[in-house]
């Protein structure tokens, strides 16, 4: 912990440093930039400081909405040009300096018709495209053009959805992993929301895999998003800040901040604020054979204070040359509280037992994160790179819960209890991916990846004896979990106009190792695999394309699938961890195809998924305490279809659709049981949005999730509405935020498990959120909806 925070000190110096170094000869521009038929002010337009001996951009930034721009240069030999789209260009070479100052005065430009033809002409609308193992969408001039920020474009792709809060999700399912130049970046960080820093005329374009390659860690994910920026990024500081309140308790500050100059970019986030989340908890445990039960009523309070700090830049050595280092501190305090009441029933359904338990949980969780980056690209193709990558996470948790069980019916006597857990994890990931087009139609891909999990948790349940809490030896224990992974892939790829072809092969080599240290209990774990992929596609006309593709994948059994620590909030109602827990594995094809037709975007797929070793939690039942834990069973089918689409009929008016069904089928047995079975499950997500006069944005978002069977369970069924509102302010320099999710506090979950023996049902509800934020955007930065949740 030390060294990282040594690290994060320097770090911070660095950056202290080059702003110190900026500072140093500064000289100042004004101006004010108008056009020449009417002497109106020209908002966007660019004012750029060069050098004339090379004729690259030194610094620039953008004008006002009343035309006028501010412009610092410690350059001491420079022009400035001022230029703006459909506008003739006008430049100042050896501008006159006045005590560290240029005023410029007012600069009058005129509309260049020529150029406003090759607007007209080559200004496209934005599409997508597929490429192989992926989805293109290329950003237009109506898009570009329009000062949106990147949350606003990737809202427009086909099968992305970005709610009201910034949250992203692709085909309905969130979790994705996004990424900037083909890279993990604080900035893609979707809990932060800093893609509010970056505009549309910065991005290129956006990719979106589904299916990813053998050049992708083989663990699965719902997806990969990658947004690629220009190579002429915005010059300034550009940068928002919002404040959230709202109900039940949560408020909450954030600050981004992005400065590009000539060679830096350096960006930076903070955050924190208090939230609570409270449910409503019910359980019931039916005996069967006797017909008894236990049943549970009670609420839930759990409190969260966080903050959150970003650190991090980017150096431009060159164009072809640039290193990132970032940082990010983290600390979170929790307190949680929970009152219960147990009753006990026996055949005749008469009340036998009572007890009240009341829990406070007390935590800290402290988090370090660092990376640092270097990527090279190779002059002469902008295809061919480098990158080399090492990143750092270290998370800690020291807990400590007390519960306290108070008799109200029967003769038991009274109950303390206490848990406490020490926790520590540290992750590294080391990175290598070079790329090598050659033939104009054909790339290379190569590169290799080591990563390294270490994780120790001390854990105890202790009594209370009258005297002193005594540790239970049966569930006190240090647990020891190491994790190392090698991957080395490659993949070759053709692609025509029309047609191409990639195909990879991955190799990964794990090493576990987990220990009950207490009890000198080992289970060491050894194995590689390969992970093949292929992938095609097949531009049929401008409106109408094939993609299909397979991918082997894996699931690594996490921390909390190993650890056997006893969760025991509820004393009859348990779960825990199985350190025997094999990965499994998943073979998964995906046909799709895109279709355009006018103002309707649609995606069509259909996926066979076949999985071994599939986990799944099971119920064990003695004494009416059910204890659940995750063990492989069997093998699981999955045939599905999945369907997308996107209609905007007006500028005003848009409507988002994800539907997805899957079939599945069942093999396996436990402890000499069969659990063969089939099953279907669906789901649908509506989203509706409208744009109203006022710079008024309304958006609806209804959800509907089916119920479906598990091995021993069956999942209720769930429908509910999510809602938000905002509004522009001070030319859209400000946004004023409405958002309640789960409108109708309709949205719960609910388990039914039913076998020959006992009965068990779990239900809990959070009910509604409401949230009212402002969030003002400066420089070039959006004003953006920080949802003010923690960084974990």
């Amino acid at each position: 912990m030390h060294k990282q925070l040594k690290i994060s000190l320097l770090f911070l110096i660095v950056v202290l440093g080059i702003n110190t170094i900026s500072a140093q000869n500064t000289t100042t521009i004004t101006g004010k930039i108008v056009e020449t038929t009417n002497g109106e002010p020209i908002e966007f337009a660019t004012v750029l400081v060069g050098n004339p001996i090379d004729q690259k951009p030194i610094v620039g930034t953008t004008t006002l909405q009343d035309g006028s721009f501010i412009l610092e240069t410690t350059a001491a030999n420079f022009y400035i040009e001022v230029s703006f789209i459909g506008f003739t260009t006008k430049r100042f070479d050896d501008p006159t300096i006045t005590n560290g100052k240029i005023k410029l005065g007012t600069v009058v430009i005129a509309e260049d018709s020529q150029q406003l033809d090759e607007v007209v002409v080559e200004g496209e609308i934005s599409q997508t495209v597929f490429k192989l193992d992926k989805r293109v969408f290329n950003v237009g001039a109506d898009l570009s053009s329009t000062g949106a920020s990147a949350l606003e474009v990737l809202n427009n792709v086909p099968s992305v959805n970005v709610n009201i809060e910034g949250q992203i999700s692709l085909r309905g399912s969130q979790g994705v992993q996004m990424l900037i130049n083909g890279k993990p970046s604080v900035i893609a960080n979707e809990q932060g929301n800093a893609l509010g820093t970056l505009t549309a005329d910065m991005i290129e374009r956006i990719e979106v895999i589904t299916n990813p390659s053998a050049k992708y860690d083989a663990e699965g994910t719902s997806g990969i998003i990658n947004i690629v920026l220009k190579k002429e990024e915005k010059k300034g500081l550009n940068g928002a800040v919002t404040l959230n309140t709202g109900t039940p308790n949560n408020h909450s500050l954030g600050l981004s901040l992005n400065r590009r100059t000539e060679k830096f970019n350096l960006f930076s986030q903070l955050g924190f604020g208090r939230r609570t989340f409270p449910s409503d908890e019910e359980t019931e445990n039916r005996n069967l054979v006797d017909d008894t039960y236990i049943s549970s009523f009670g609420q839930n309070d759990k409190n969260e204070t966080f903050f959150n700090l970003i650190l991090g830049t980017d150096y431009h050595i060159n164009d072809l040359n640039v290193i990132t280092l970032s940082g990010n501190f983290a600390y979170e305090w929790e307190k949680e509280n929970a009152d219960a009441i147990f009753s006990t029933f026996d055949s005749n359904n008469s009340l036998t037992d009572a007890f009240r338990r009341k829990e406070l949980t007390e935590a800290t969780n402290p988090k370090y994160s660092y990376e640092l980056q270097y990527k090279k690209d190779f002059e002469g193709n902008e295809e061919q790179s480098l990158l080399l990558s090492a990143t750092g996470n270290l998370f800690a948790k020291d807990q400590t819960s007390n519960f306290i069980n108070t008799t109200t019916v029967g003769n038991e006597d009274d109950l303390l209890q206490q848990s406490r857990t020490d926790f520590s994890q540290a992750e590294y990931t080391f990175k290598a991916d070079y790329t090598h087009p050659w033939a104009e139609k054909f790339t290379l891909e190569t590169g290799a990846q080591y990563q390294i999990n270490d994780v120790e948790n001390d854990f105890a349940i202790s009594n209370f004896d009258g005297v002193n809490f005594i540790d239970n030896p049966d569930l006190t224990n240090i647990f020891e979990w190491t994790q190392k992974v090698l991957g080395v892939y490659g993949t070759t790829a053709y692609e025509s106009d029309k047609w191409g072809l990639k195909i990879g092969l991955r190799f990964e080599d794990t090493d576990v190792a987990t220990l009950l240290q207490n009890t000198n209990v080992s289970n060491d774990k050894k194995y590689n695999n390969l992970f093949p992929s292929g992938h095609t596609s097949y531009k049929i006309n401008d409106d109408l394309s094939l993609q299909a593709g397979y991918s082997k994948r894996i699931f690594r059994p996490r921390l909390w699938d190993l650890n056997p620590f006893y969760n025991i909030r509820n004393n009859f109602s348990i779960s825990t961890g199985n350190a025997d827990l094999q990965p499994e594995f998943t073979n998964s094809y995906e046909i799709t195809s895109i279709y355009k037709l006018g103002k309707v975007s649609m995606n069509l797929g259909v996926f066979f998924r076949h999985t071994e070793d599939v986990v799944e939690r099971i119920v064990e039942f003695q004494d009416n305490v059910s204890i659940s834990r995750p063990e492989n069973v069997g093998i699981n089918n999955t045939t599905g279809v999945e369907f997308n689409a996107k209609y905007i009929p007006s500028n005003w008016l848009s409507f988002t659709n994800d539907f997805n069904y899957s079939q599945f089928t069942r093999e396996g047995d436990f402890e000499g049981n069969s659990f063969d079975f089939k099953g279907d499950q669906w789901s649908t997500r509506l989203t509706s949005k409208f744009k109203l006069p006022a710079d008024i944005d309304l958006e609806f978002i209804g959800n509907y999730r089916s119920g479906y069977r598990t091995l021993q369970q069956e999942i209720t069924e769930n429908i509910f509405m999510d809602f938000g509102a905002r509004k522009k302010i001070l030319k859209g320099k400000a946004i004023v935020n409405l958002s309640i999710r789960d409108v109708f506090a309709s949205r719960i979950r609910e388990s039914v498990t039913s076998q020959p023996e006992f009965y068990l049902r779990d239900f809990s509800q959070q009910g509604r959120f409401v949230t009212l934020g402002i969030s003002f955007g400066f420089g070039k930065g959006e004003a953006m909806e920080f949802s003010g949740q923690k960084h974990f």
